[in-house]
């Protein structure tokens, strides 16, 4: 068992934050010290983890309890899923990395848009849909994202697209210049 100091140096999770846990019934300690502080055996540091991720993967906390206290809820598959689907961003965040560089370096716009493809991020989303949309956590997780569009979605990209070429522009600049400050700082 660990005491609740221990947990929180170990996991970053904040002392406060595992108190909040604890309120909205998302991790219950363990157990309590005679002088009744938290403790947490390893389930618990299992869980959080668990959590993490989930936070990871942008789940607000309420979801998450829904999704840990559910009966159906199976944490190995959780886990391929949870690994599958940070894989792709992950691909999809190196792509816009080699992309800005790119654009950095050569400061022109390049016509290409490969990079912002989200297929199989979206696939991904279609597949945890037909599995995980009736449960209510799912449901409540679309009513607060499911609201932008994909014209929404490319017009983001698209001003994304303008920043890099923006500043790409302004390479040659000094940094002290007045555009690149203007520009910098959204004065």
């Amino acid at each position: 068992m660990r005491t609740v100091n221990e947990v929180s140096k170990l996991t970053g999770v904040s002392i406060r934050a595992l108190q909040y846990y604890d309120k909205i019934g998302l991790l219950a300690p363990s157990g309590y010290t005679a002088s009744g502080y938290r403790l947490y055996d390893d389930t618990a540091l299992e869980t959080i983890q668990h959590i993490l991720l989930l936070k990871e993967l942008e789940f607000p906390l309420k979801e998450i309890a829904k999704i840990l206290s559910s009966p159906g809820f199976d944490r190995e598959k959780a886990l391929d899923q949870q690994i599958e689907l940070l894989l792709l961003k992950k691909e999809h965040l190196e792509q816009l990395i080699s992309f800005a560089r790119e654009v950095k370096e050569k400061g022109e716009i390049k016509m290409d848009f490969t990079a912002f493809d989200t297929k199989k991020i979206e696939e991904y989303k279609e597949r945890a849909k037909a599995q995980w949309g009736d449960t209510p956590a799912y449901q409540e997780y679309e009513k607060k994202n499911g609201h932008r569009s994909a014209k929404e979605e490319n017009v983001v990209m698209h001003g994304l697209l303008e920043l890099f070429v923006e500043f790409g522009g302004m390479r040659e600049m000094a940094a002290d210049v007045s555009a690149v400050l203007t520009s910098f700082f959204f004065v």
